[in-house]
């Protein structure tokens, strides 16, 4: 009988992990890393409730770090199986593993120096060792393209918008048919598909993070315009936090339309992450996989 467990993703909105089991055979759909509180990135460090070198073959959505960000520590515990993702979110993936393993080599050295750790020492949850050896384990598929797995199992990726490569997906082993949205995307989005319509399906788990929540239809690009005006009227800096893949590549979008109406005048515009700005140059690597074509996007992320 097939059966599911979420290791993650259910009860929290970070840490996505759904595993699937069918006989001896399992399969893990998507591998996040846990955020937010201390509570909840403690629960990183816990055991999963299956051993990784037990588990068949992982299935990526999409490269943010609560769907991808396990990897690491799932190879360096014993994981040996693909991870199957879209081309783009492979080289998504790449970049945000190596940083987040860059980062937590980068804490953990921080606690020793300063001895704030009641750990000695504190070690980081994977280094960036460990993030380029997850990487070797990808395999790329095509949206549409149907991957055999072990145990009878196969699957397709179908875009979901959201962010460059990103998939939901559906699943048919046994005599089921499960869909797993991911994070799904809006339709209309300036750089972004719309999502692919879904099939029809036994079981369908939809993330629902914002489920009881209304899009905003107002204009992005005219809320910014009054903002960063505002800002420019009164000889201040606007700085925006932004995340470093989808976030930052969307405003970028929404400056440069404004500059092209004439609005903003000859103010600079200053992309101040390096992760943020790899990201961006993905973004020529991977057109099929957004709305911009080769031109636009070079004008678009030139500013």
């Amino acid at each position: 009988m097939l059966s599911l467990k979420s290791l993650g993703g259910a009860g929290t909105v970070t840490g996505s992990k759904h595993l699937l089991r069918l006989g001896e055979h399992r399969i893990l759909v998507d591998c996040g890393l846990f955020q937010g509180l201390k509570n909840l990135r403690e629960l990183n460090w816990a055991p999963l409730t299956v051993a990784p070198r037990d588990i068949d073959a992982v299935i990526l959505t999409h490269a943010h770090l609560d769907h991808c960000g396990y990897l690491p520590r799932l190879v360096r515990e014993g994981y040996r199986g693909k991870v199957h993702a879209t081309p783009a979110t492979r080289d998504v993936a790449e970049l945000i593993l190596m940083d987040s393993g860059h980062l937590q080599e980068k804490d953990a050295e921080f606690l020793n120096r300063h001895k704030l750790s009641r750990h000695q020492p504190a070690l980081p949850l994977y280094g960036v060792g460990d993030a380029q050896r997850a990487v070797e384990h990808f395999s790329t598929a095509e949206f549409g393209q149907r991957v055999r797995l072990g145990g009878d199992a196969s699957f397709r990726f179908h875009p979901a918008g959201h962010i460059l490569g990103a998939a939901w997906v559906e699943l048919e082993w046994g005599d089921r048919k499960i869909v797993f949205s991911g994070d799904i995307g809006r339709y209309g989005d300036p750089l972004m598909p719309d999502p692919a319509p879904t099939v029809e399906a036994d079981y369908i788990l939809v993330e629902s993070t914002y489920g009881n929540r209304i899009h905003d239809r107002s204009d992005p690009a005219e809320a910014l315009r009054v903002v960063a005006e505002r800002t420019i009227a009164r000889g201040g800096t606007l700085v925006i936090p932004a995340f470093a893949v989808g976030r930052a590549q969307e405003l970028l979008y929404y400056f440069w339309k404004l500059k092209r109406a004439g609005h903003l005048g000859e103010i600079p515009l200053f992309l101040d992450s390096p992760m943020a700005i790899e990201a961006t140059g993905l973004m020529s690597r991977h057109l099929p996989d957004h709305r911009l074509d080769a031109k636009t996007c070079g004008d678009v992320f030139s500013i």
